[in-house]
C-alpha cells in the first residue's frame, strides 16, 4: 500500500515527525484538539488573524468525556466568557487580598499579598547657578553619612521557605463571579472546628476533601450529605454522625421479615438479605432461600420447614485437603550409596592387587630367564674350551 510505508521507513525518519501534529485532532475547521503537558486543550485561530499569530488556547473541563467533545462542545467552550481573577476584598485580619480564580482543578480563593508601592524619588540637589557645581541634596547628604558609617553587611542567612497562600474550593452551589468577602473568608478559614468529643476530648472538624464533605475526629472519618453541613453542623449533629456505621463498613443486614419462634430451636424467625441472596435464620441455622420462591411467598410455616430441611441436611461438609506427596525416603539411598561406594573400593583394591601379583610373576620368569641365558652362555664357552 503506497499510503503506508510501513515501519523502517518511519524509524529512519523519526527525526521529520512533528510531535506536535501527532498529538493534534482536528474538531472543526479552525479548531483543534491538543494534548499538553497539563492535559488536554483547544486551539481556535481567530478569524482574521494572522497566520503566524498565536492561537487562543482554552482548558477542557477534567468531568468532559470524550465522546462528548463535539464541535459544538467545542464552539461552546470557546465562546464562553473568559473568566479573569477577580479581587473579593481585603482580609482585615492580615491585609492581605482576597482573591476568586478559576484553576484547572476548578474554581476557588485564595489570598495575596498586595502589591507594593513604589517607592518616591529623592529630590534632586539642584546646580549652583555661579560655580555649576551640583549642590547636594540633605536627603543625599545624609545618605552618603549613613552608608560612611554604616558597618559591613555580614553574609544574608538562607532565606526562609516561601509560605504557601491559603487556598479554598468553593462549594458546587457557589459562584466564582458572586461569591463575596465574608463567604470566601469562611472558606479559607477551614476546616471548622465544630466542637471535642466529651468522651475523648479529641476535636471533631468539618471540611471539603477531594471525595467530598467530612468529618473528623483524629483518624475516624465520616462523610456528610452536602457542602452546606460543613458550616451549619453542630456538635450534637457531629456526634450522632459518628454513633453510625461507617459507611462502606459492614453492618448486620436487617430483617425483611419477622416470624414467631421457631419449634424446635424457641427463637424467633427472620427473613433476611444476605450476600448469596436472602434466606431465613432463627439465629443458629441459616437456610437459603430457593430462586424459584420470592420473599413475600415466605410465611411461618414455609420458613420453619426451609429451616427443618437444613437441619435435615447437616452442616456443610468441609471439602478435603489435598495431601501433600509423600517425601522420598532418604535410608535406602544412603545404604544404596554406602554399598556402591564399599562394592567400588573392594573393586579397587582387587584390581590393584591383581596388576601387584601381574608384575612380581612378570619379574620373576624375566629374572629365571637372565639365569637360563647365563647358564647356557657358561656351557657353551666350557664346551669351546675342551
Amino acid at each position: 500500500n503506497d499510503a503506508h510505508k510501513g515501519l523502517r521507513p518511519t524509524i529512519d525518519n523519526l527525526g521529520e515527525i512533528d510531535a506536535k501534529e501527532i498529538n493534534s485532532l482536528r474538531i472543526a475547521d479552525d479548531i483543534t484538539l491538543r494534548i499538553g503537558k497539563y492535559g488536554p486543550y483547544l486551539e481556535v485561530h481567530e478569524a482574521g488573524a494572522a497566520a503566524d499569530a498565536t492561537p487562543r488556547r482554552v482548558n477542557l473541563p477534567e468531568d468532559l468525556a470524550p465522546d462528548e467533545l463535539t464541535a459544538a462542545k467545542a464552539r461552546e467552550l470557546i465562546d464562553a466568557p473568559v473568566v479573569t481573577d477577580r479581587v473579593i476584598g481585603i482580609n482585615p485580619a492580615n491585609g492581605k487580598q482576597v482573591v476568586a480564580k478559576d484553576g484547572r482543578y476548578g474554581p476557588y480563593v485564595t489570598e495575596l499579598d498586595p502589591e507594593p508601592e513604589a517607592a518616591p524619588a529623592a529630590p534632586a540637589g539642584g546646580v549652583d547657578p555661579a560655580t555649576g557645581e551640583v549642590l547636594e541634596s540633605a536627603t543625599t547628604a545624609t545618605t552618603a553619612a549613613t552608608a560612611k558609617k554604616a558597618p559591613a553587611k555580614k553574609p544574608a542567612a538562607k532565606k526562609a521557605a516561601a509560605v504557601k497562600p491559603r487556598t479554598a474550593s468553593i462549594f458546587k452551589s457557589m459562584d466564582l463571579a458572586t461569591v463575596d468577602l465574608e463567604t470566601a473568608l469562611r472558606l479559607l478559614d477551614l476546616p471548622r472546628v465544630v466542637g471535642e468529643d466529651p468522651e475523648t476530648a479529641t476535636p471533631i472538624t468539618a471540611q471539603n476533601g477531594k471525595y467530598g464533605p467530612y468529618l473528623k475526629k483524629g483518624t475516624d472519618s465520616r462523610s456528610l450529605t452536602s457542602e452546606e453541613q460543613i458550616f451549619e453542623i453542630d456538635l450534637p449533629g457531629a456526634l450522632e454522625v459518628f454513633a453510625q456505621p461507617k459507611y462502606g463498613a459492614r453492618r448486620p443486614s436487617s430483617a425483611l421479615k419477622e416470624f414467631d419462634a421457631d419449634p424446635v430451636s424457641g427463637k424467633g424467625i427472620k427473613v433476611k438479605d444476605g450476600r448469596f441472596g436472602p434466606y431465613v435464620t432463627d439465629g443458629e441455622t441459616n437456610a437459603t432461600i430457593p430462586k424459584s420462591e420470592s420473599v413475600e411467598d415466605i410465611d411461618f410455616d414455609r420458613a420453619v420447614e426451609l429451616l427443618a430441611d437444613k437441619r435435615a441436611k447437616g452442616p456443610a461438609k468441609p471439602k478435603a485437603k489435598a495431601k501433600a506427596p509423600a517425601k522420598a525416603k532418604t535410608t535406602t539411598a544412603k545404604t544404596t550409596a554406602a554399598k556402591t561406594t564399599t562394592a567400588r573400593t573392594t573393586a579397587t583394591k582387587a584390581t590393584t592387587a591383581k596388576a601387584t601379583t601381574a608384575r612380581s610373576a612378570a619379574a620373576t620368569k624375566a629374572a629365571a630367564t637372565r639365569a637360563a641365558n647365563k647358564a647356557a652362555a657358561a656351557a657353551a664357552t666350557a664346551a669351546d674350551a675342551t
